[in-house]
């Protein structure tokens, strides 16, 4: 298994269920279900393609592939990947949707004075 970019990387995996509030301060990529709410304020999270994820989300940045129900705070940036089933509200400074994904619900692009100056 090749080392990821980030050393700090909790895995999910395919057959785990977890039911409850889940939070950290590392990286992490969900390939199971998780139910509830996942806070991850300085980090990403993953849903892989296998993911399944019912759960209100605040994190740094938000990939998914997989599917996802609840809403999505993002204080940096969300990717849906074309695999991806979305159906939730999502709050971000950026977004990429690739052709093929799915969304059903309401994009909020928070403006940022640094990041318009910069462009």
């Amino acid at each position: 298994m090749s080392a990821p970019l980030s050393a700090d990387l909790a895995q999910i995996g395919k057959s785990v269920v977890i039911k409850g509030e889940l939070s950290g301060s590392e990286d992490l990529y969900v390939d199971g279900q998780v139910e509830g709410s996942i806070s991850l304020k300085n980090n990403s999270l993953t849903v892989g393609p296998h993911g399944q994820v019912k759960a209100s989300v605040e994190a740094k940045g938000v990939v998914v592939q997989g599917k996802l129900d609840g809403n999505v705070q993002a204080s940096d940036r969300v990717e849906l990947r074309k695999s991806a089933i979305m159906n939730g509200d999502i709050s971000t400074v950026r977004i990429s949707i690739e052709e093929g994904a799915f969304l059903k619900g309401k994009i909020d692009i928070q403006g940022r004075a640094e990041k318009a100056a910069g462009k």
